[in-house]
């Protein structure tokens, strides 16, 4: 299959890329900063918050203020995460225009991560969706461990299609799938992508992969040449995951737009605006960015 003539980014930085950073709490200015650069750069899709437990997920716990702190760029949906009815509505309540939900193709993360079995969690998510679709919010499902778990080992390419199938039936419109521990390979990528489009239209498919083995960008390019047009990253590369020894962060989106420029598709993004973002956000969080195009070329104005 030809690759997509576009391609959406879906910039998971402010929510997945902060949500388990060590030590010091992020400010909330700082948050929305960084929320309000990324827009700026030209991201339309920005996951800003988490309305979750602040006892589970400190990081998190001004999702409110996050939400209402932001100068809301006109054409860009700005999401949270709300695993719950209690999250849903404190989302609905900061203005939020679009929320996600999450679950795993593999039974023993899913216990380690939300304390619960797959079906349960399933069960859990039927009346968020019920209650969005009443306040006319779109709901965006996310699947754990599509191509490994740090528990199970290898996951197996129906049951992401089972959970992915089940999510969408539910009223999810777009099924992110997620290699959380960055495991994957171009093939088992693809012969995951080829299963779950069996079960959901490609067009409802996007791709969510770690970079803990250097494979995240191979396997992109691997699921575009299958047709999958979303891409989740993290500007700078920030996050990871907690549950699995060694899970470095989210693909960087850097390193995504100079691969997509490279392939002649324009996505609409000034790629230099963003590493200048990339390095200002991790000079806040006392680090370098992670993404490769950063350190390459290097920063403009911060």
């Amino acid at each position: 299959m030809a690759l997509p003539t576009a391609i959406k980014l879906f910039e998971m930085a402010p929510r997945d890329g902060l949500q388990n950073e060590p030590g010091t709490l992020v400010p909330t200015a700082t948050k929305i900063e960084l929320i309000e650069r990324l827009a700026n750069a030209g991201l339309t899709h920005i996951e800003a918050a988490s309305f979750v437990s602040p006892k589970w997920v400190p990081q998190m716990g001004d999702a409110s203020e996050v939400m209402h702190g932001i100068a809301r760029k006109p054409g860009v949906v700005y999401s949270a995460l709300t695993p719950n009815l209690k999250g849903l509505e404190g989302a609905l309540a900061a203005g939020v225009e679009e929320v996600a939900v999450f679950g795993a193709a593999s039974e023993a993360f899913s216990q380690k991560n939300i304390n619960c079995s797959i079906a349960e969690s399933l069960a859990r998510f039927e009346p968020v969706l019920v209650r969005a679709n009443e306040a006319g919010v779109r709901v965006r499902g996310y699947v754990s461990c599509v191509l490994g778990c740090p528990y199970e080992g290898d996951i197996s390419p129906q049951k992401v299609a089972e959970v992915a199938k089940a999510l969408y039936e539910m009223g999810c419109y777009e099924i992110s799938l997620g290699d959380t521990i960055g495991v994957g390979t171009p093939l088992a990528a693809k012969r995951m992508i080829e299963t779950a489009r069996q079960q959901v239209p490609i067009e409802h498919l996007a791709a969510h992969f770690h970079d803990t083995y250097g494979m995240a960008l191979a396997n992109l390019y691997a699921v575009m040449e299958e047709g999958v047009g979303v891409i989740d990253a993290a500007t700078a590369g920030l996050g990871g995951c907690p549950y699995a020894k060694g899970a470095s962060g989210n693909v960087a989106t850097e390193d995504v737009l100079y691969l997509l420029e490279g392939l002649g598709i324009n996505t609409g993004i000034d790629l230099q605006a963003v590493i200048d973002t990339g390095v200002w956000i991790t000079q806040q969080l006392g680090r370098k960015p992670s993404s490769k195009v950063a350190l390459a070329k290097g920063t403009g104005t911060q």
